[in-house]
C-alpha cells in the first residue's frame, strides 16, 4: 500500500500531523481530505478515487463518529479497506480499528471525578493519557474484501 486518503475534521487537526508523520516514516503517501459536513463526503470519496487511495483513515471527531454511518455507505462502495478509531465503527462494519477503550476512558474518567468530589482540586490533578488501546478486526468484512486476516495465538513470539 503506497496511498491513502486521510478523513480529518479541520475543527480537531491535531491527529492529522502525527498520522502524516508516521505516514512519511513508511513512505506512505497521505491524501488529506477535510469534512466539515455531510455534504463534503461525495466530494472526498471522488478525490479519493481520482487519487488511486488504497485505504482509508477515518480519524476521530466527534463529527466523524457522528457521520459514520454516511462514511461507511460510501467506504462499502469502494471496497478498499478503512481504519477507525474507536471500535464501535469496526463493530458497524468497519475493516478495523484501533484506539483507546471507551469504557476504560470513562472508567478513568470517574477516577477523576471522585477525586473532585473528595475535595482534590481539579487544577492539581495530573493530566492523565489512555491506558488501554484496542485492536478490533470485523472479520465478515475482511472476509467482503478477500482479505485474510491470520488467527491471533497470543502465546506466539512477535516476529
Amino acid at each position: 500500500m503506497s496511498r491513502v486518503a486521510v478523513f480529518w475534521d479541520p475543527a480537531t487537526p491535531s491527529q492529522l500531523k502525527v498520522t502524516e508523520d508516521a505516514a512519511q516514516s513508511l513512505g506512505i503517501k497521505v491524501q488529506a481530505l477535510p469534512v466539515r459536513s455531510r455534504a463534503d463526503l461525495p466530494g472526498a470519496f471522488e478525490l479519493a478515487k481520482k487519487e488511486r487511495a488504497e485505504a482509508f483513515n477515518i480519524l476521530a471527531s466527534p463529527l466523524l463518529s457522528q457521520l459514520q454511518p454516511h462514511i461507511l455507505e460510501h467506504v462499502v462502495k469502494t471496497r478498499l479497506p478503512a481504519i477507525y478509531q474507536w471500535k464501535e465503527h469496526a463493530a458497524a462494519g468497519g475493516l478495523m480499528s484501533y484506539g483507546p477503550s471507551l469504557a476504560a476512558m470513562w472508567q478513568q474518567s470517574g477516577h477523576v471525578i471522585g477525586k473532585v468530589l473528595k475535595g482534590a482540586k481539579p487544577g492539581d490533578l495530573p493530566v492523565e493519557q489512555p491506558t488501554k488501546f484496542e485492536l478490533v478486526i470485523n472479520l465478515k468484512t475482511a472476509k467482503a474484501l478477500g482479505l485474510t486476516i491470520p488467527p491471533y495465538t497470543p502465546d506466539r513470539p512477535e516476529s
